[in-house]
Formats: structure tokens, C-alpha cells, sequence
């Protein structure tokens, strides 16, 4: 099947609670958006308030379900504050259909000799212990739903090595075996686990990976919804530990 020519029904996601990191920008944000306008009651993860409340106020005019916003460092989040947020969840919507891991940070662009230690243990902190730690803290709740999807951000040098890459690259790697791993450990729960690739997007991230590039040469983030739309619904509950393209 071709995701990209997907057509989601507009109740698709009617009555799920889903969390989106990431979602004060880029793909995240659109994604956020989207859930929402099929019926999602979305929690919003970010690291910076203020945009997150621009969101939370346009998903309000909407006239989509009321989200709710979680700030979290994810960088340097611990233990107890996963347990805190898995309370929390619990507390306010008493489960958990859906988690999408769009939070992630490209680091330098350089050598891997010349890599510096505190940048490649941020980017794993990031983009690879925060998705474990999150979902490890979270699969109780996911437990609880009749079919609930874990979406992971992959990357094409998450796949095939490229120079210049470092620990961006090596973080998607190490993503795309978290995925199939969570995957074929929970085979007989509802629940699924994926990896979306987005490719090349018009966004913050891309623009810093390759500033020669112009922009307007690249789809935009909405083009891929209906992939992000159909992995998240119902529709895609035969997939698991799968590895999707985006376009």
C-alpha cells in the first residue's frame, strides 16, 4: 500500500488519548494538529512552554477535543519523573492509545574523530534513551487499550551509514532495533510498534542539516500526515515492527 494516498476517515481517531514529544514544532506539531482534527485528545510534549500553549489554543479554536500539555526535559529527564508522568496520565485519562517519538536533535555535523563526548551524549539522551525510558515508563497504560500504536522517528541514516552523520545517525540506528525489538517482545498485546522515516521535509532540523538547500524544493510536514494518520489509526493494526517511508 501507498500510506502517502491514504484517506483517514475524519472520526479516526475519535476517543484516543494520544502523546505527541516534540510537538512545538515541525513534524511533531503538525502531527499534534492532525491527531486532533480526527478526534484525539492529544498531549503535547515540548521543551519550550510558550509554543506549546500557541498549539493548545489553536487545537482549542479547532473545536477538537481539549489536549493537554506536558513540559519535560528530555535530555535530562529521570526515572521518578516518568513515574510522575505515567501518574499523571493515569490520573487524568486513565490510559494511554497512542505515543508518537517526534523529539529529536541533530548534533554536529563533523567527523567522527573530531565528535565532541557532551554533544553525542545529548543526542543519545534525546533520541534514543528518552523513547526507551518514556515507553518503557508508559506500557501499563498502553496495555489498558484495545489497540494502542508506538511510532518511533527513524531517519535514512538510520538505515544506511553516511560520513558526517555521527550521533544522529548512530541514535536512529539504535531507534529502528528499539522498535522492532519492543516489537517482537509484545507480540500478543495490543499494542504496535513502528518506525515512521520521514525524509526530507521542509523543517527546522532539515534547513540546519543542509542550509545550502532551498526549502521550497521540499514537501512540507502536512504532505505526510496521512502516513503519520494511518499508523496511528486502527487501520494499520496488522503492522508491527515495521520500518515505513513517510513519501
Amino acid at each position: 500500500m501507498k500510506y502517502t494516498a491514504y484517506q483517514p476517515r475524519t472520526d479516526l481517531l475519535k476517543d484516543k488519548v494520544i502523546l505527541v514529544t516534540g510537538a512545538s514544532d515541525g513534524i511533531g506539531r503538525t502531527a499534534a494538529l492532525s491527531y486532533a482534527l480526527h478526534g484525539a485528545t492529544v498531549v503535547l510534549h515540548g521543551r519550550t512552554l510558550n509554543k506549546l500553549e500557541v498549539i493548545y489554543d489553536e487545537i482549542e479554536k479547532l473545536g477538537a477535543p481539549q489536549p493537554a500539555i506536558l513540559p519535560l526535559q528530555l535530555s535530562s529527564a529521570s526515572t521518578l519523573e516518568y513515574e510522575t508522568l505515567y501518574n499523571t496520565l493515569e490520573k487524568q485519562f486513565g490510559g494511554l492509545d497512542g505515543i508518537l517519538h517526534s523529539a529529536g536533535i541533530l548534533g554536529s555535523r563533523l567527523p567522527l574523530a573530531d565528535y565532541p563526548i557532551e554533544i553525542w551524549d545529548e543526542v543519545m539522551a534525546v533520541n534514543l534513551r528518552a523513547p526507551l525510558l518514556m515507553t518503557q515508563a508508559l506500557l501499563p497504560l498502553l496495555k489498558k487499550s484495545q489497540s494502542a500504536s508506538v511510532i518511533f522517528t527513524s531517519s535514512g541514516v538510520g538505515r544506511e551509514a553516511r560520513a558526517l552523520w555521527g550521533a544522529y545517525a548512530v541514535s536512529k540506528f539504535g531507534t529502528e532495533a528499539l522498535s522492532k525489538i519492543f516489537a517482537e517482545e509484545n507480540t500478543e498485546e495490543n499494542i504496535r510498534f513502528n518506525c515512521i522515516n520521514p525524509g526530507a521535509t521542509r523543517t527546522a532540523m532539515r534547513a540546519q542539516a543542509y542550509p545550502d538547500e532551498d526549502p521550497l524544493t521540499l514537501p512540507t510536514s502536512e504532505a505526510l500526515m496521512p502516513t503519520y494518520l494511518y499508523l496511528m489509526g486502527e487501520d494499520s493494526k496488522h503492522l508491527n515492527g515495521e520500518s515505513i517511508n513517510a513519501q
